[in-house]
């Protein structure tokens, strides 16, 4: 016969006997014995629970619920006799089960198991495996040996969905559908300076832009406003600081305090032209250097990091203070020209200023290797460029002339004017940022140029259009940039992220 301290313990704990049909998980671990043994001491001190028999961990809810009975009791107690007793417990309080399993399909256990009297068998859980935590809200904690599965760093948390196979407790009115695999934690958002190369970025990446609304008031104040959440997100704005050069470079610093007061979780701003970018130095006394003025303004709105398109000048990079993605436009403008009828032996590239040798010289290694010119350049006020000399031959050839943007085309047009003096067969213009301040249309248009080639980084409207004007798209360049850069990706982006200098 039991003991009766024994057969009270058993009676508390609700267990049944070996020769009833009380079957023992099939592996226990040490921790399992302490803990059973430990609650049924505090449940019962005067009969300490039996060392050899383990207890079924179905019973451990029950030892919970007595153990937190005596507490209160306790706590009662002390309160009766004067003590100062801590604070009562609230009394939505619930015990927390840690369930050991080795997958959710071995849970093997059904309503009708958890009826008063039964036992239910959970498999013990291996210390060498990953798991996964999935907290369901009624209470109970199941460990998931299967890891989350990433798409696009979105987890997908597999959800419990089979009412009849499943405890009637683990299932949860806060636990509804599973996540979209499709559904991204990438949001893509416009401002008004260049929507179709967003448009066009978005379709690259095969996403939808995000809704944003934004106007301005009558006295021309800037309003945003996210129309979806971002919380939690990586997110990039697209917004060229291109001309009206103040009005979009306002618009995107409200854009990046609108994500960031939404809990954005990066902040990318993707300016495929950054205005103020000439403004990168003092030349005269008493001068502003704006384009450190703006990279300050940008991170002090709250980006995290900023993704650009041909610079005017490298050292731009180092006045901001967060990280800065530089990529090239020449793969673009290289891979038209190579579809291009052209004998290689022909082919003569020339920088319009001093100060563009290095792209100039990069270009024309990357282009069959072709040989260099450089047209010497005296400038006596803004926009204002007088040609002075060519170093270099380009008699009987094709030139190529390669410049970061086009503003008012005077450097350019008289630098191919000098190119026809010289004997140039052919000019053609590449340049990434076609800003074309007037005059620049009828600069281009006079016949000087056999083709204008430029990219959709800043819009080119209508009326800007003429015959000899070609427009690429950089979408995908920056589109595979965006996704490089989510995933923490750049193996085998170099030439588009650095000129190719030696």
């Amino acid at each position: 016969m039991v003991a009766a301290d024994d057969t009270i313990s058993h009676r508390l704990l609700g267990m049944r006997t070996q020769s009833s049909g009380f079957r023992p998980p099939e592996v226990w671990q040490p921790h399992q014995h302490a803990l059973v043994r430990a609650a049924a001491k505090l449940a019962n001190p005067v009969s300490p629970f039996p060392s050899p028999s383990p207890a079924d961990p179905s019973s451990l809810l029950l030892l919970l619920l007595l153990l937190r009975r005596r507490l209160l009791r306790r706590l009662s107690t002390s309160k009766a006799s004067g003590f100062p007793a801590p604070p009562r417990p609230h009394r939505l309080f619930r015990p927390t089960l840690l369930i050991p399993t080795v997958s959710m399909a071995s849970l093997i256990c059904s309503p009708r198991s958890l009826s008063r009297g039964s036992s239910v068998r959970f498999p013990c859980f291996s210390y060498n495996e990953p798991t996964s935590r999935l907290l369901v809200h009624n209470g109970i904690r199941c460990n998931l040996v299967e890891p989350l599965k990433l798409q696009n760093g979105n987890p997908c948390i597999p959800v419990i969905n089979n009412e009849g196979s499943i405890p009637s407790f683990l299932t949860s009115t806060h636990l509804q559908s599973p996540i979209n695999k499709n559904d991204t934690r990438l949001r893509i958002f416009s401002g008004t300076a260049n929507p179709a190369l967003s448009q066009e970025i978005a379709c690259y990446m095969g996403l939808e832009l995000g809704k944003i609304k934004i106007k301005r008031f009558a006295d021309g104040e800037i309003y945003v406003q996210l129309q979806e959440s971002v919380r939690g997100c990586d997110v990039y704005l697209v917004q060229p600081t291109c001309p009206p050069a103040n009005e979009n470079l306002m618009e995107l610093l409200i854009m990046v305090d609108a994500c960031r007061r939404a809990s954005a979780k990066n902040i990318t701003a993707v300016i495929p032209y950054f205005g103020y970018a000439r403004a990168d130095r003092k030349t005269q006394g008493r001068e502003s250097i704006a384009a450190k003025l703006v990279a300050n303004l940008i991170t002090e709105a709250g980006a995290n990091r900023v993704l650009a398109c041909d610079l005017h000048s490298g050292q731009s990079m180092g006045y901001f203070d967060i990280p800065v993605d530089h990529v090239y436009g020449q793969p673009v403008i290289l891979d038209y020209l190579a579809s291009k009828t052209i004998c290689s032996d022909d082919l003569v590239v020339v920088s319009p200023d001093v100060g563009g040798v290095a792209r100039a010289r990069a270009f024309a290694k990357k282009l069959s290797d072709a040989p260099l010119a450089i047209v010497d350049k005296r400038r006596h006020a803004h926009n204002v460029a007088e040609v002075m000399n060519l170093i270099g031959d380009v008699k009987g050839k094709v030139a190529v002339m390669v410049d970061d943007m086009i503003d008012t085309a005077g450097t350019i047009a008289k630098g191919a004017a000098l190119l026809h003096q010289e004997g140039a067969r052919e000019v053609y213009a590449c340049s990434t940022h076609a800003v074309f301040s007037p005059p620049a249309i009828e600069r281009l248009s006079s016949g000087l140029f056999q083709e204008v080639i430029i990219t959709n980084t800043i819009p080119v409207s209508e009326q800007n259009y003429f015959p000899q004007l070609t427009v690429l798209s950089v979408a995908n360049l920056l589109g595979e940039t965006i996704w490089r850069v989510h995933d923490d990706c750049s193996g085998g982006y170099e030439p588009y992220s650095s000129l190719g200098i030696d």
